[in-house]
């Protein structure tokens, strides 16, 4: 008799040796599962995980953290956040789902808390930083609904200091992935680097978004003050560039007689790209290309680079690639622009054509009368 499991999560992973296995877990971000599945083995484990998950005390925090992932908070997470966080809250659960919530309001709790922090750490100061933040809004939003006294991971700090400030997509690198890279993937590059939008955006922007004069899009990553995922509407201007690949790939499909996909980016087999699916070709495309260190999300500090090299303002910038003025101002002042030398040698460009400077490199005395030209 087949007995239907509910919620059993399944993985299936490419082994070392190229062939593929497929994991099960009790629930997604549950344990997993050792039997071989069908067999009664995997139902009395099955059985026995949900009655320990079940059986936990309400007063410790492996409560708060079901409540949390019950809560239209977290369904409001974008779908790739909720993989992160299923992931990671795994991991949290292991340390601290039997830790008594009245513990919190105890002082000593945050040095407990930070000191997992620290041993996470040693392996990856971005994965501990991560866990820990995701523990603290968690804690945050129990807080808020007062399901504990207290919230002992406010304001931590970050173990990992680095900057993607140098990472940015030179010439050379785009050159190199246009030339070496799978050609289905050069649209999704066209498309970064007009657009200046993010990677689960563009794997969703679909034709009917492009008018042949602008692209419209809904930003799915935005979030309000109170933390909420909003969407973001935002009206790009077509550039010439992308706008002869996005045609000229339109009209590929009714030359081949093929019906136009949803999406405008598609894999090899004319499929719509999932968020892991685009993230790996990406990867192996960069490989081909020879272009190491940089992510396609560099693509989106890139644009803001490049637009502000061409002299466009914090507003301008803002309207194409949906920041706001504030990030914008913060990516200039901090991340890309810094150590950017085209930016020094476009200012000294637009001084020069400014003709504030007069020939022998001195600027006319304050409250002088402007040189006639001409006897004008």
């Amino acid at each position: 008799m087949r007995v239907n499991l509910k919620g059993v999560h399944r993985v299936r992973k490419r082994l070392a040796s190229g062939l593929f296995a497929t994991y099960y877990y009790a629930w997604r971000g549950g344990p997993r599962i050792e039997a071989k599945f069908g067999t009664p083995e995997f139902h009395q484990a099955y059985v026995m995980a949900h009655e320990a998950r079940r059986n936990r005390p309400v007063d410790t925090l492996n409560a708060v953290f079901r409540a949390f992932e019950q809560s239209s908070d977290y369904a409001a997470l974008a779908d790739r956040t909720r993989k992160d966080y299923a992931k990671h809250l795994r991991h949290i659960e292991a340390e601290f789902a039997d830790f008594p919530i009245t513990a919190l309001a105890d002082r000593r709790t945050r040095g407990e808390f930070l000191a997992w922090r620290d041993r996470v750490g040693k392996s990856s100061e971005r994965t501990a930083d991560y866990r820990f933040a995701i523990l603290a809004r968690i804690i945050a939003w129990a807080l808020d609904r007062g399901l504990v006294p207290a919230n002992p991971c406010k304001r931590p700090g970050r173990l990992y200091r680095g900057s993607r400030a140098e990472f940015i997509w030179r010439e050379a690198e785009e050159a190199a992935f246009f030339a070496k890279a799978p050609q289905h993937l050069h649209l999704a590059l066209t498309l970064a680097l007009w657009t200046g939008q993010r990677q689960g955006d563009l794997i969703k922007l679909t034709w009917k978004a492009y008018d042949g004069t602008h692209i419209r899009l809904a930003q799915n990553k935005t979030r309000s003050k109170t933390g909420k995922r909003q969407l973001k509407r935002v009206a790009i201007p077509v550039g010439a560039p992308l706008k002869a690949a996005l045609d000229a790939h339109k009209l590929s499909y009714g030359e081949q007689g093929n019906a136009l996909p949803e999406t405008i980016l598609v894999t090899l087999r004319g499929s719509p790209w999932t968020s892991d699916g685009f993230r790996t070709s990406w990867r192996r495309g960069c490989i081909a290309a020879g272009v190491a260190g940089l992510t396609f999300h560099d693509l989106r500090g890139t644009v803001v680079t490049r637009l502000a090299i061409a002299g466009c303002s914090v507003p301008q910038i803002a309207t194409i690639t949906g920041h706001s003025l504030k990030d914008v101002e913060a990516i200039l002042d901090a991340h890309y622009l810094m150590r950017d030398s085209g930016l020094g040698e476009a200012a000294i460009v637009r001084l020069e054509n400014a003709g504030d400077c007069k020939p022998d490199g001195k600027p006319p005395p304050s409250g002088s009368a402007p040189e006639e030209v001409n006897g004008g």
